[in-house]
């Protein structure tokens, strides 16, 4: 009597339990289909979206590129813009495998929750309790379905339109071309470090190691690092300047947000030693490109007499290029914050913007 007893509560309780277990179940796979379908309409899309027009970017810079120097690389136009087809055609096809995927994972988990609800709502305790085994293998299937991760996979990468060739014959065809001509920089004097002396017609800075007695110690100024800024800032577009650097030993060029910090001698304000600044260096006969303290030697077989910068805010590239010889002579590519301003340090002789 006890044991028939005991046998007639336990299977309820194993029922009750068994129930709320469903019950948990059902509400995380309502949960996991949520996130699915939300990651499919929203992400996905998002993701084609932004494939085409990342494409179409892309192969408008590289037509606009090749057309200026059409003659010399017409196969190497036919083999990026080939390169940019097929990262398109890739990106799809990983974004429809991905759609196809998760449609099938949805339709297997809406299925295994149907199931799991016709069992909670039309089978009897006995019943319940023989599907248990069953009611595991449909859990444990569904928990082998993992939530969608996001995947470079499913972005175009840009890096396919990037050519050697086809950077090297841009720059030296923008460099010449008098149509393009170059920005009239000049020295916003509020900024000049008292180590450096600017000319009349601002273009021209010269080191000085004694402090000078300059302006006002404005909020504009460099107080210790012997950096200026130009007046001139740049948000979008192409744009090219040249700076004579023949007579210095001692100097950066490059760009800068409005963002770095003027006053200190900390690696905040030292040009290529933070997040704000992108920069040209020379040191004797050390040449190297520096950002937020990383350093990339150059190994130059010369010093170059002028340097020109050429930055193409739309491409996301900043170029220094020696014009003499047309050699491009580091590449940087970022999307830059704006406004940038041409940004110089000398802490040798003087340096001067071509004009």
């Amino acid at each position: 009597m006890k044991s028939g007893l005991y046998a007639w509560i336990k299977v309820p309780w194993a029922v009750f339990v068994l129930q709320n277990k469903i019950v948990d179940q059902c509400e995380r796979l309502q949960l996991q289909s949520a996130g699915i379908t939300k990651y499919v309409a929203e992400v996905l899309l998002g993701k084609s979206q932004r494939a085409v027009s990342t494409a179409s970017a892309a192969r408008e810079l590289v037509i606009q590129r090749l057309s200026v120097v059409r003659s010399l690389c017409e196969s190497e136009e036919q083999r990026l813009l080939e390169q940019v087809h097929g990262e398109e055609e890739r990106a799809h096809q990983s974004i429809l495998t991905q759609r196809a995927h998760w449609a099938e994972a949805l339709q297997k988990l809406n299925s295994i929750r149907t199931s799991l609800v016709d069992m909670l709502t039309h089978l009897d305790d006995h019943q319940l309790i023989e599907k248990e085994q069953e009611i595991f293998e449909r859990t444990e299937e569904a928990e082998g379905i993992l939530d969608p991760q996001d995947s470079e996979k499913l972005n175009f990468n840009e890096k396919c339109t990037w050519s050697p060739l086809l950077t090297q014959l841009w720059a030296t065809a923008v460099l010449g071309s008098l149509s393009a001509g170059t920005e009239d920089v000049r020295i916003d004097e509020r900024t000049i470090s008292p180590f450096l002396q600017l000319s009349d017609d601002r273009r021209t800075l010269t080191f000085n190691a004694k402090k000078t007695k300059a302006g006002a110690d404005g909020p504009e100024r460099f107080d210790h690092w012997p950096n200026a800024l130009a007046a001139t800032s740049f948000q979008t577009g192409l744009h090219a300047w040249m700076v004579n650097v023949q007579n210095s030993c001692a100097y950066k060029v490059g760009v800068a947000s409005g963002q770095l910090p003027r006053k200190g001698s900390g690696s905040d304000c030292r040009l290529g030693h933070n997040a704000f600044s992108w920069v040209f260096s020379r040191y004797d006969q050390e040449f190297r490109f520096s950002h937020n303290g990383q350093h990339q030697p150059l190994g130059l077989l010369r010093s170059p007499a002028q340097l020109a910068v050429l930055l193409d805010l739309e491409a996301r590239e900043l170029l220094f290029c020696d014009p003499a010889s047309g050699t491009v002579l580091y590449t940087y590519h970022t999307a830059f914050p704006t406004p940038l301003f041409p940004v110089f340090a000398v802490a040798d002789q003087t340096i001067s913007i071509v004009h």
